[in-house]
This record gives C-alpha cells, sequence and structure tokens, in this order.
C-alpha cells in the first residue's frame, strides 16, 4: 500500500520490504549464529549438560539448520521465522540437544522480527502472545513435574528449587517482555521516520511551488510595469509622430516640437526600461527585485505634460489638503493614471479631453480620470490587459476601482485607496 505526500501513515500503514542489502546482511548474521550454534552444541557436550542420554551428532546438525537458516528471512517471512524457531527450540530441549545460549539468541531475535517487521499487525500479536503462553505453560509443567517435592519443602522462607523456579519466571518475562517491546518500538520508529520523510518531501514540495508562484507573480509584476512604461510612451510618441507628419510642410517649427517631444519621450521610456533590466540582469549572489518605482503623485504634472505635448487636453485638479503619500500609493496612483490617459490617448478619438481629479480624502487618496471621447473604447468593460493590470494594482493595496463607459458618454477611471486615519 503506497502512501501519499499529503497523508502520514496511519493504523494501516505497511512496512516496506527488506532491500537486498538487508537481506544480505541477514544472511550474514545467520551463518555468523550458525557457527557459534555448532560450536556451543560442542562446549556444552564436552562439558556434560546432560549427565544421561544425549541427542545423536546428525540431530545437532539439524538444530543448527532449523534455529538458524530461517532467519535469513526473518524480515520477509517473521511470523513463519519466529513460529519454526519456537517449535525448533522446544523440540531441542525436549530431544536433550545440548546447547541452550545460540538458541536463546536466534529465538530473541525471530521474536523481535515479528513484531519490527510484520504488517499483519493483529495476526503478529496473537502469535506472539501464543508463543508467550506456550512457553510459560512449559516452564511450570516443567518445574512441578519434576522436582514436586522439593517445591513443598522449604528449607527457611523458601526451598532452593522454589528460587530456582522463581529467576527462571523472572527471566523468561524478561526475555520476551525485552523482545516484545523491541520490535513494538522498531515498528513504530519505522512507521514514524516514514511519515517524517512525508512530511519533509511535502514541505519541500511546498517551497518548489511557492518559489514557482513567487517567480510567477515577480513575472506578472515585471510584466504589468513593462505594459505601463510602453504602452504609455509609445502611445504619446504615436500622437506626436501623426502630428508632426502632419505639420511638416505646412508649420516646421510646430513640427520640430512635436520631434522633439518624441525624442524626450523615447529617452524616458528607454531610461525607464534600462532600470529595469540591468537590475534583472544583476550578477549579485542573492537576485535583486525589480528596483522601486520613482514615480508617485509628484510626477502627476509631468504625466499632464506629456499628455498635453501629444494633443491631449488635460485638466488636473487637487482636492483637498495634500500631504504624504507612501510609495506603494503612490506608485499605484500613478500607474493608475497613466494608463487611463494612455487609454485614452489610444481610444476615445479626436477632440476628446481629459478631466483628471486627485482628491486627499480623511482616510484615502482617490484618482479620478475621466474623458469625453467618443472611441470604441467606450463599449469596452474592462476586460483588457490594461484594465486588468490596474485591476490588480488597485487589488494588492487593498483599494477600490470603478473603470468603464459612462452614461452620458465618455469613460471613467476612479480608484480609491486607503492611506489609515489621520489624526
Amino acid at each position: 500500500m503506497s502512501t501519499s505526500a499529503t497523508d502520514a501513515p496511519g493504523d494501516d500503514w505497511r512496512r516496506p520490504a527488506p532491500d537486498r542489502a538487508a537481506l544480505r546482511t541477514d544472511a550474514l548474521v545467520a551463518a555468523l549464529l550458525a557457527v557459534g550454534t555448532t560450536v556451543s552444541c560442542l562446549l556444552y557436550a564436552r562439558a556434560g549438560f546432560y549427565e544421561d542420554e544425549i541427542a545423536p551428532v546428525w540431530m545437532w546438525a539439524v538444530y543448527v539448520v532449523v534455529m538458524n537458516a530461517p532467519l535469513i528471512l526473518r524480515r520477509r517471512f517473521p511470523l513463519t521465522v519466529v513460529l519454526v524457531l519456537a517449535v525448533g527450540f522446544y523440540l531441542s530441549q525436549a530431544l536433550r540437544v545440548p546447547e541452550l545460549l545460540f538458541s536463546n539468541i536466534c529465538l530473541f531475535l525471530a521474536f523481535y522480527s515479528a513484531g519490527a517487521w510484520s504488517n499483519q499487525r493483529r495476526l503478529s500479536h496473537v502469535t506472539r502472545a501464543a508463543i508467550i503462553v506456550g512457553m510459560f505453560a512449559w516452564l511450570f509443567v516443567a518445574l512441578i513435574a519434576e522436582a514436586p517435592e522439593a517445591l513443598l519443602t522449604a528449607d527457611g522462607l523458601i526451598s532452593p528449587y522454589a528460587s530456582f523456579g522463581l529467576v527462571q519466571i523472572v527471566m523468561n518475562v524478561l526475555y520476551f517482555g525485552a523482545a516484545y517491546v523491541f520490535g513494538e518500538r522498531a515498528w513504530n520508529t519505522a512507521r514514524d521516520r516514514e511519515a517524517l520523510e512525508l512530511r519533509t518531501a511535502e514541505l519541500a514540495a511546498e517551497r518548489e511551488r511557492t518559489a514557482a508562484q513567487a517567480v510567477a507573480l515577480e513575472r506578472v509584476r515585471i510584466a504589468r510595469e513593462l505594459h505601463d512604461v510602453v504602452a504609455h510612451h509609445v502611445s504619446v510618441m504615436g500622437v506626436q509622430a501623426g502630428a508632426a507628419r502632419r505639420l511638416l510642410a505646412t508649420d516646421s517649427d510646430r513640427a520640430a516640437e512635436a520631434l522633439t517631444a518624441i525624442e524626450g519621450s523615447a529617452r524616458e521610456a528607454v531610461d525607464e526600461l534600462h532600470r529595469m533590466l540591468t537590475t534583472l540582469r544583476d550578477d549579485g549572489t542573492d537576485a535583486a527585485p525589480i528596483a522601486p518605482s520613482t514615480r508617485g503623485v509628484d510626477q502627476l504634472g509631468e504625466l499632464v505634460h506629456d499628455a498635453e505635448s501629444a494633443g491631449l487636453p488635460v485638466r488636473f485638479t487637487v482636492v483637498g489638503e495634500p500631504r504624504p503619500v507612501p510609495g506603494t500609493i503612490g506608485v499605484t496612483v500613478f500607474r493608475i493614471a497613466q494608463e487611463a490617459i494612455t487609454n485614452t490617448l489610444k481610444h476615445a478619438g479626436a477632440g476628446a479631453e481629459v478631466d483628471m481629479r486627485l482628491r486627499f480624502l480623511p482616510d484615502s487618496i482617490e484618482i479620478e480620470v475621466v474623458d469625453d471621447g467618443t472611441g470604441s473604447r467606450t463599449r469596452s468593460n474592462g476586460s483588457g490587459l490594461g484594465h486588468i493590470g490596474m485591476r490588480e494594482r488597485v487589488a494588492a493595496v487593498g483599494g477600490a476601482l470603478e473603470i468603464g463607459p459612462r452614461s452620458r458618454g465618455g469613460f471613467l477611471v476612479r480608484a480609491r485607496l486607503p492611506l489609515g486615519a489621520q489624526s
């Protein structure tokens, strides 16, 4: 079962199968334990672990294989392995195979693996519980059956055999308890590790999405700036060029004035483009954002002059007491007025006039540009790129924009931008 990057592993999480490196490690561990088990059998036999009848040597060999070979697959088939080793451990003692040390190590490892690697969690708990119950039942039966009289004969507070039995019980509680707890902890650790990896991957993906969005937003802002600069100056130059062409043969002085204005507009446009593009090509280690615009409320007079030099009469009125305006608000006011005048030059038709008003209100500033033109633009409902740009600028500073044709003719652009209450 796969887990998506947005969902942390839950109770139905399944631990991934071990890779080849893990299987090779398990095979090496099983081989080393097999060698240790063989040596342990020889040492136990030499020490006379069983005084009377002892299992034949061939049974020792079977015992070594049964207790060690399944460990190679302890992570692939953990429940099968622990059952095989539990049965093998019991039979080795019942058949008097002379070995106890490595058999306990192998069974502990198998019991631990059943908790750490089995994806069948309910069956894993049941299997381990059954093994524990069976082992303790076997222990109690052996303790009672082998020395019933010793259990009743106390030398002091408790008999020596009862003390031995209690030690065996405590040893087995610690043995199986540790294997159970360590197995569960390994399972939970693996699940938590995967959850952490998934969250890390999700955060990395989110960072990439955020970075991509930031780049896209910056591109939109750059495109908006370029649109405002180029569209305005090119529109002014187009009108002035047309006027110069008409006057060239009849009034060379006025034609020269128009050409001079074209030259000034072109240089101003090039200067603004150069400022933005130089910032974009900055080779510094940190990406430099577009430098803040130098345009603002104070440059509205220049905008009016440019429009008038292009042959568009503009009546500019300031209402209210002028006061300092934040740079972001000032740039927005200037760009809204610039876009509105540019659209008038392009669409309002011959003979159009503009009434531009800048109002300083108690908690806001308002720029209003109205023309009386009758061009095709009056049929627009603000779906062009220039109108979209104005809406985005106003929305970015929390303002309100009214844009569209007037009922009595002409076109209206009115933007109200918040300044904060004045004390």
